[in-house]
């Protein structure tokens, strides 16, 4: 009867796993402030933040310097200053992350631009105003889903380790498959349920900063063909230039990290 013992460690997992969910789910909309999606208009930095974080902000700056030719981005992955003034406190990061030499790899930029003041600072105005998701509440949730989807494979080795020991008793096979799935149909439950409810805690924009975001693209059709390259940027990445070689040097730094 050891499986009788593997049975409560999975029904344990399970329950706890769940519960810590609920409570990481009942916490996030507790800590989040009303947003007035009405009001705020969002700049680019801060609509590049709400699509994709902090690094998808660093690399607007980035795409956004090398297209004004103050800086050089490499298809080698190098980041060069052509320019060592910046127009603003993100650019002024950028510059200070390559170094006083004027030259470094763009994943070392990336990465030290991220722990900056400037882009911690659009992350506070966003989360303040209640268009972003505080990054507690983010992180909560995506713990608490990981170690629910880790309890559920759990019941799966713990049945499958039940059901291979060499003293299961004729007919034990079925009764051990209908225990276990009960832990297992609670795991699954409680996924399905925060892919509906808990999905938007899980992103960095809260359903308001996500109003805007999708606004945005409409708002954005008369601006001039650069602008609206820097709002696809904001929007959809790197992925959005059209320069091959541009894109070559973001992808170089990744391969690197």
């Amino acid at each position: 009867m050891l499986w009788v013992l593997f049975l409560l460690m999975a029904c344990a997992a399970a329950f706890l796993s769940c519960a810590r969910l609920c409570l990481a789910a009942v916490h996030a909309a507790a800590s989040e402030p009303a947003g007035d999606d009405g009001g705020h208009e969002l700049t680019l930095y801060e609509a590049a933040f709400l699509s994709g974080g902090p690094y998808r902000v660093v690399d607007l700056t980035l795409v956004s310097m090398a297209r004004s030719r103050r800086l050089w981005l490499a298809h080698t992955g190098w980041a060069t200053v052509v320019d060592p003034v910046g127009g603003d406190d993100l650019e002024r990061s950028v510059i200070g992350a390559i170094g006083p030499e004027g030259q470094s790899r763009i994943g070392a930029v990336r990465r030290a631009t991220v722990a900056a003041d400037a882009v911690r600072a659009v992350a506070d105005r966003l989360v303040a105003a209640g268009l972003a998701v505080p990054h507690g509440a983010r992180t909560g949730i995506m713990g608490a889903v990981r170690q629910v989807r880790g309890a559920a494979l759990a019941c799966v080795g713990l049945a499958t380790a039940s059901l291979l020991m060499p003293d299961i008793a004729p007919g034990d096979d079925v009764l051990i498959v209908a225990w276990f799935s009960l832990p297992l149909a609670l795991t699954l439950a409680c996924l399905a349920i925060a892919r509906y409810e808990a999905h938007p805690y899980t992103s960095w924009a809260s359903p308001a900063g996500q109003r805007l975001i999708g606004a945005l693209p409409k708002a954005t059709r008369t601006e001039s063909a650069d602008a609206g390259l820097l709002t696809a940027v904001a929007m959809h990445g790197v992925r959005a230039v059209p320069d091959a070689a541009l894109r070559s040097a973001f992808s170089t730094a990744q391969r690197g990290h």
